[in-house]
């Protein structure tokens, strides 16, 4: 835990007053900096602040896609954007992404599904998509972004822009990240769950961008009325940690920069260990995971009784001592045998290894990060061999 941030939240602990529903204005004021500057510059009356990205994303989709309406999202997404339309009733229609990355459908994909879907009589207007997507830790290239968001728009929908992780890139010198709201300003709102890179995942709290047009400023108004309705506030202690976090302050910045390098250094090296077992990945570029697809070791797998995504999770699940959620969990086929594998159990199962591990020049050579990737090294090393004993003799 970040000590300075601790200490706003223990400052702010005696309030007995509650938030305002969307959040106060000094909260609202740090979103417009933090937004600002990023390329993105708003004002207090079109941002709103949740109890957590879920929450903003739920009332988002149930002001956007009414009655009727359906939502679109990529094959794979996180795992928590389906069920929110779900809830509300609403069909959820998954589109294929490229080869080279996630979070962004392929726009000829897009075209297809919305074509399809209407010629059902369903009426798409709801895109959510990621540039620095998780579960696949990639980052959208430039160009694939403008050709989906072009023909997304000249289709009708409305996109949310889901930048929790865009703070985490591996590679921020080498990687370009573009928001969709740079591209279309109108048609994009930008959803950022403080708990990507600036808030512990305990203390939820997320931010939401509107267009500045007058459908931006309905939508934002309606989200206000649902918040209203669900009784989603902002604890007001974890409001002041998120204001400050959200001026980024250098205690906030120096941790955030050194928790990225933390997570790129196991990252590339639990990609390492995956890929020399013979599986297939994209090499991960932002956040704190890595999306590994095991269907060369298939016949190994077999053998082991594992025929799927649950049977798979199940498997590095009990092998790895962490959790291993399969691919279905993300939208992705339950045949198909894909995994998502976390950095951060990788680090230490206690905050006096975690705070080793983030504070160590060599956390690789830690003993307790070393030994947890020897224990996923071992486990894909298995299969490969496995799969090498069912290569039949030349």
């Amino acid at each position: 835990m970040l000590p300075e941030l601790s200490a706003v939240l223990a400052a702010a602990a005696g309030r007995a007053d509650a938030q305002p529903v969307g959040g106060a204005p000094a909260l609202l004021e740090a979103a417009c900096g933090y937004w600002t500057r990023r390329g993105l510059p708003c004002v207090p009356d079109r941002i709103a602040a949740g109890p957590g990205a879920p929450a903003l994303l739920l009332a988002i989709t149930a002001a956007l896609a009414g009655e009727g309406a359906d939502i679109l999202v990529p094959r794979p997404c996180a795992a928590w954007w389906a069920p929110y339309a779900r809830l509300l009733g609403r069909p959820v229609f998954h589109v294929p992404t490229p080869a080279e990355s996630g979070g962004v459908p392929d726009p000829y994909a897009l075209l297809e599904t919305v074509r399809r879907v209407r010629a059902e009589g369903g009426d798409p207007r709801l895109l959510v998509l990621s540039v620095a997507d998780d579960p696949t830790a990639t980052v959208a290239p430039p160009e694939l972004l403008h050709e989906t968001v072009e023909a997304a728009t000249a289709e009708g929908l409305h996109l949310v822009s889901d930048e929790t992780w865009r703070d985490t890139l591996h590679a921020p010198h080498e990687t370009v990240l573009l928001s969709p709201a740079e591209m279309w300003p109108d048609e994009v709102t930008v959803v950022t769950d403080l708990a990507g890179a600036l808030l512990p995942a305990g203390w939820p709290a997320a931010v939401a961008r509107f267009p500045a047009t007058a459908a931006g400023r309905r939508l934002h108004a309606r989200v206000l009325d649902v918040l209203t309705a669900l009784g989603a506030r902002l604890a007001a202690p974890v409001a002041a940690a998120a204001c400050y976090a959200l001026d980024e302050p250098p205690p906030v910045t120096e941790r955030r920069e050194a928790t990225v390098r933390l997570h790129a250094r196991v990252a590339a090296a639990a990609y390492s260990a995956v890929v020399d077992a013979g599986a297939l990945a994209r090499p991960p570029q932002a956040g704190r995971h890595l999306y590994a697809d095991l269907a060369p070791l298939r016949e190994p797998l077999a053998a082991r009784g594992v025929g799927d995504a649950q049977e798979l999770e199940d498997l590095l699940t009990a092998r790895l001592g962490m959790p291993a959620p399969g691919g279905h969990r993300f939208g992705d086929d339950l045949g198909a045998l894909r995994v998502r594998l976390a950095t951060g159990p990788l680090l230490g199962g206690t905050d006096e290894e975690r705070t080793e591990s983030l504070a160590s020049p060599a956390p690789l050579e830690l003993p307790h990060v070393r030994g947890a990737l020897v224990s996923l090294k071992s486990a894909f090393d298995d299969l490969r061999d496995d799969a090498q004993r069912w290569e039949a003799p030349r």
